[in-house]
């Protein structure tokens, strides 16, 4: 029997952390949630880890398939944590594997706040 959870097929509708950038200022509350994942994703092997699994079949990846990154499966496991800890990923243990899956939900927040306010 095992103690994974599994990983919902659909996300929810989330509303995103901020409004576009050009539609008015963050207040220090919005800006200090955007701060985190987009530092997250200013490391070049964490941005490179990121886009292994985003651009994986099925936006998920197991660890086994993405550790070629230069650096060793210590430093690796410390970047998806961080990239894990900032909400832009989960992961779900299946046997000895850890399977790292993107946040739609997140990336189209993040994609919403670097797009132009709508016309009123």
């Amino acid at each position: 029997m095992s103690n994974a959870k599994a990983l919902p097929l659909l996300e929810p509708t989330v509303e995103p952390c901020c409004p576009p950038l050009a539609e008015r200022p963050l207040t220090a509350e919005e800006a200090e949630r955007t701060a985190v994942m987009f530092k997250a994703l200013g490391d070049p092997v964490r941005l490179r880890l990121f886009s292994s699994i985003a651009s994986h079949e099925g936006g998920e990846a197991c660890v086994c398939d993405i550790s070629d990154v230069g650096v060793s499966q210590p430093t690796v496991s410390h970047h998806l944590k961080k990239l894990k800890e900032a909400g832009l990923l989960s992961s779900e243990r299946r046997g000895t594997w850890v399977y790292y899956r993107v946040e739609p939900a997140v990336l189209a927040a993040m994609g919403q706040l670097l797009t132009r306010a709508a016309a009123v």
